[in-house]
Parts: C-alpha cells; structure tokens; sequence
C-alpha cells in the first residue's frame, strides 16, 4: 500500500519514518518543507515531495495514490497556531478526499473540551475534529498525554527539573493526573494503526498509568539516583510558572507557557479502545520508559528531539546564502591547517557547542545564554542531539544548523534573541579554515549591539579559531 507522512522531521515523524522505512509492506512517500533535514541514508526508494500543508498543489502532488495518509502537522512555534491548524487540517483532508485516500491517522492529545482546556489542547482536539469530519475518508484519531522518550518536550521539562532542583517549590499543578505512555509505544499504536480492520472513525486514547505531575517528578529522581522533595505553593501563576520552565529547561517561555496552561486539567484516557483494537500492545511502565530515555542520552542514541523541527517555516524559507552575503556586518578569521586532513578539522568543529562547549570562553556564552533566556528565548540549554554528529534541521545550543557539507562546510543560523539576524559559519579552503561571523542589523538598536561586542567577538573569535585547530590535532 501508498502510505504518506507528514511530519517526517518532527519528534514522532523521525521516529516513525525509521519504522515504516524498514516495513515490506508500504511504498513509502515522505511530504517535507526541506528535503535537506531528511536522513542522508534516506532509502533510494523512499518518494520525497517537498511543501507545506498550506500550499494545495504539493498536497495534490503528495497525496495522489496513496492510500493511508499520517498527519502529524502541528503549528505551536506560530503566534496563530489555533487557525492555522485548523486551515491546515482542513486543507489536508480536502485533498485528501479529492485524491481518494481511504484512512487518516492523526496524533492528537489526550484532553476533552471544557472551560478548564487550554488554547494548545483545544487546537489539538479541534484539528482532530476537522481531519475526522469527511466520512467518506475514515480516520484514526490517536490520543496520547505526557510522551516520555529521549528529546521529548516533557521528558527534557521533567528531567531537568528533577536534575537541578534538589527541593522545588511547584504551583498546584503538580496535583494534576496525567496518563504518561513510552514514546516507543506510541509509535507501536501508530504504526499498527496501518492494519487496523475497522471501517469506522475511531478515538484510541492510549496511556500506561494515571499518575500526577509530582509523582511523575518523583519516580523521575528514582530513575536518576536522586533524592527530592516537592513542595506544592498554591500562589505561583501561570507566568511565574512558565518563566520557572524558561530558565531550568531548555523550553522557551512561549512553549513552557503553552504547557503550563494544559497542565490545568486532567489528561487521562477517556475510552478503552486502546485494549479493544491493540490487544497485542502493552504499555511499558512509567519509570522504565525513563530509564530506556535515560539510556539513549548517555549513549548518544537519541534519534529525534523536540526542537530540532521549525514549525513556522521562517528558516527554510530563507536563502542563507544569499542573506551572508548581503550582511552589513561581519568577523572573519582565518588559520592554516597545515599538516591536518580537512577531516581531522571537519570533526573538530562540528564537535562544537552541547557537553563539550565553544572551545573557548564557555562562561560568556553561558552568559549570553542566561541573557537570553532572560529575554525569553531558547538559550544554551537545547544542546545538541549527538555530540559528534550534526545533521541539517538539528538545533545546537541556540544556533540551528541550516548546511553541512562533509569536510568543507558548518552553517549555523541564530536562534537567539538579537536585533537582527546572524549567522556562524565555518568552512575549509585552499588549506585554510575559514570562520566567519556574519550579522545583519535592524535599526539603530541592531548596529549598536555590533559595535558594543566587538571587544568580545575579537576575544571569543580570535581564541575559538585556534582552538579548533588545537583540537583538531587530537584526532
């Protein structure tokens, strides 16, 4: 059978794209905005179309033939996400209908409609509705809470909680139920969901066990070794709450805010249709899938994490190349490499940033993180996914990585809160290693925060620069 994908770079799509590659039963297509954050060992015979839920004539051209159709599209990174879902999931099961296709399966989270549900939630259940309102395309509507795995959004919020707070003053919603599940056994119910018998719409509510916030907190520090105490203040809001997340977790105060918000209401299974329909799956407990997390960070075995996908589009839809080049301002060095291999200088410098650091000064970029998140943006804390590989689309620290090209090249575009857009590149040449620091200004406030750092820039640069090439000497 055809089966299509959306969301293929997201936390889940990355996952589920591994499972469904190695499944002899699907013919593979794979719908993305960047072709270039997909895998290098992409199969040959995995189809890829590039576009956007928004743009119908690649969803034509994605969704002709195919026969099961996953939606795993969601907004949250856009200050509009609640329309813009809701356009997108309609547009989506528009084309669908027009190109036949016979089942849906959506992601969604576990919560029902009240005055208690959150903004987020609501656009969760509400895109649910629009994808299940075309009978004559039948959808399965997955719903699922907390999601814990290495790199999901709760689990990196719990685990540094848990991690850096040896006694935590929480707002009541540590009181909150929730129904916690594995990531491994959501893709389990997704992945399943292609057999499924039923002609019918269903709502599969899946989950392993009921347990509240502090609990969770708790059964987190068991699995690390730790010992913690909770206190639970009734007084703390929803903004105190959210900037608490900003600046112990890697989340940034828009996305802690969107999750404080649900955390008002209980989010637990409302139906049994997961045992009825997945017999077979059983959900692994709580505190195991912790610990399986656990495992794949120290290992570096984390396949996908929560920030390494740009919902809003803004990154891809800019031509890098040409904006360094248009830069008002930039900081160019330059080193021979000598005797080096543009390998050994390859692998030096995209180690950088995440456990290891910038080489150099660590303790002005934490600053300059601190400042940031501060400022509310994402900070240093997002590190990077694996300490020795980089790929395209992968968020590090608070760059994000728009180009890599083996042995020549590292283009990083800046996540931070600047007055301005900037860009950090490294690149081998004529037996040089190129590092350039390039910065675009607006306004008066933009060409002043250049000028006002040169000192440090001629300090961080001059000593990263030779860093790298004392590092690359280890290899």
């Amino acid at each position: 059978m055809k089966v299509l994908l959306t969301g293929s770079t997201g936390y889940i799509g990355r996952r589920l794209n591994q499972r469904l590659i190695k499944n002899k039963d699907i013919d593979l297509r794979l719908y993305v905005r960047n072709r270039r954050t997909l895998s290098k060992n992409l199969p040959s015979d995995v189809e890829v179309v590039e576009g956007d839920t928004f743009n119908k004539e690649k969803l034509k051209e994605a969704l002709k033939d195919v026969d099961i159709a996953y939606y795993l599209v969601h907004s949250l990174s856009r200050s509009d996400y609640k329309n813009l879902d809701k356009e997108s999931a309609q547009n989506f099961v528009d084309i669908a209908h027009e190109c036949n296709v016979k089942r849906i399966i959506y992601l969604g989270g576990l919560g029902v409609k009240n005055d208690q549900t959150s903004e987020h939630l609501l656009s969760r259940i509400e895109t649910g509705e629009v994808l299940s309102s075309n009978k004559d395309i039948q959808t399965i509507w997955i719903r699922a809470g907390v999601i814990i795995g290495s790199g999901s959004t709760s689990f990196e919020i719990i685990r540094n909680l848990t991690e850096k707070l040896p006694i935590m003053t929480t707002p009541k919603w540590v009181s909150t139920k929730a129904e916690p599940i594995a990531v491994d056994d959501v893709l389990n119910y997704l992945e399943q969901s292609i057999y499924l018998k039923e002609k019918k719409n269903l709502i599969v509510d899946i989950g392993c066990e009921q347990l509240t916030y502090k609990e969770m907190m708790l059964q987190t520090a068991k699995a690390l070794d730790l010992k913690r105490i909770i206190i639970p203040l009734p007084f703390l809001s929803i903004n105190v709450s959210s900037y608490w997340l900003n600046l112990f977790t890697p989340v940034q105060f828009k996305v802690a805010k969107a999750l404080i918000e649900g955390l008002k209401s209980e989010v637990i299974i409302q139906n049994d249709n997961a045992k009825k329909y997945f017999p077979n799956i059983k959900p692994i407990p709580y505190i195991k899938a912790v610990k399986k997390a656990i495992k794949e960070i120290k290992t570096n075995q984390v396949i996908s994490r929560w920030s390494d996908t740009d919902n809003s589009g803004k990154i891809w839809d800019k031509d890098h190349d040409k904006e360094i080049a248009d830069a008002i301002f930039y900081d160019r060095k330059e080193e021979f490499i000598n005797n080096l291999s543009k390998e050994q200088v390859f692998k030096s410098f995209t180690s950088i940033g995440g456990k290891d650091g910038w080489f150099t000064f660590d303790f002005l970029w934490e600053i300059r993180g601190v400042i940031d998140k501060m400022l509310g943006g994402v900070g240093l804390k997002r590190g990077r996914k694996n300490q020795y590989n980089l790929s395209v689309g992968e968020s590090l620290d608070f760059w994000k990585v728009v180009d890599i090209k083996e042995n020549e090249r590292l283009l990083l575009y800046a996540q931070m809160k600047v007055p301005g857009t900037a860009w950090l590149e490294f690149k081998i040449e004529d037996n040089k290693l190129i590092q350039s620091a390039y910065f675009y200004p607006k306004g008066l406030f933009g060409r002043i925060y250049w000028y006002g750092l040169i000192p440090i820039h001629y300090l961080v640069f001059n000593s990263m620069i030779k860093s790298i090439i004392k590092k690359a000497e280890k290899f």
